[in-house]
């Protein structure tokens, strides 16, 4: 008779089933549901499990992501900001250049149709992109070789010089363009926590978040009030970092008396994030004045 599975040792699939049965109310009747209409408009798709605690579907790529908080279920498409959206289901994370969510509260109906129709130009976007790429490279192969250059928009990692400790260099940019080069960019699993940590700074501070790339960073800020967060590369972790950090609750772990006000969290490939917890500094510091370089 076979053991029951371990935490450790449930499949991707076993791991949505048990978020569901874990949110218990609303939020796990909704994600349920989203879920069986993802499968129903593409029965190819693939269920991932990222970013320590994300349910993820994929066909070709990321087609979208289902994260659950206590006011909204947000799904999150990879390649939304690329898709036809004739219904209108997009409804945040609006000002970017990359990804598009549909955000989903208590009570609320979604166009069953529009949705299905919605994953399927997401897959289909995803195909196209990925013949596109093999095309491409087919044509690199028959050709002469070109030299190797330094990215600075692209987003393609093969083109971005790795820094020391594995960090991208990219160029100075505003915007999500440049932030999305650097975490396409980022070796390994530090490229899961990349898209983790800006999935969550996007969530945090809805409308009025501004991206750059400084000092081959990526910083993140207000209008008008200046940077309060940045990510940065090292050798065996990913270094969060907030400006204003002294003046958060709970005080965040990094830090000594000569970082000044700077406080930071040192993640590694095996931690777990506590989100709930980096979401409240991200919106502490998203309301504190930021640092101006």
């Amino acid at each position: 008779m076979n053991e029951p599975c371990s935490p450790d040792d449930r499949s991707p699939a076993q791991r949505i089933d048990a978020r569901i049965a874990e949110l218990g109310d609303w939020r796990g009747e909704i994600l349920s549901r989203m879920r069986a209409l993802i499968h129903e408009a593409e029965p190819h798709v693939v269920e991932e499990w990222k970013w320590r605690g994300t349910p993820v579907w994929s066909c070709d790529g990321i087609v979208c992501t289902g994260e659950s908080y206590k006011a909204v279920v947000k799904l999150t498409f990879a390649q939304g900001a690329a898709l036809n959206d004739p219904s209108g289901l997009f409804n945040a994370s609006l000002d970017g250049n990359v990804r598009r969510a549909i955000d989903i509260h208590e009570g609320e109906r979604i166009d069953v149709q529009a949705f299905k129709a919605l994953i399927r130009a997401a897959v289909d976007f995803n195909r196209a992109s990925k013949a596109g790429k093999a095309s491409r490279s087919k044509a690199t192969r028959t050709s002469k070789p070109a030299a190797r250059t330094t990215a600075t928009s692209s987003t393609s990692r093969s083109d971005v010089v790795l820094l020391s400790g594995g960090n991208p260099q990219i160029a100075k940019g505003d915007g999500d363009v440049p932030v999305q080069a650097y975490i396409a960019a980022m070796p390994g699993w530090k490229r899961d926590l990349g898209q983790r940590l800006d999935a969550l700074l996007v969530a945090a501070v809805p409308g009025s978040l501004r991206k750059a790339v400084r000092w081959n960073s990526p910083f993140y800020g207000v209008e008008g009030q200046g940077w309060f967060a940045s990510f940065h590369v090292m050798t065996h972790y990913v270094k969060l970092t907030f400006f204003q950090g002294l003046l958060l609750k709970p005080l965040p772990p990094g830090g000594t008396e000569r970082s000044g006000e700077s406080r930071w969290i040192d993640i590694r490939e095996h931690d777990v994030l506590d989100e709930a917890q980096l979401i409240a500094w991200i919106r502490q510091a998203a309301a504190l004045p930021g640092w101006t370089p």
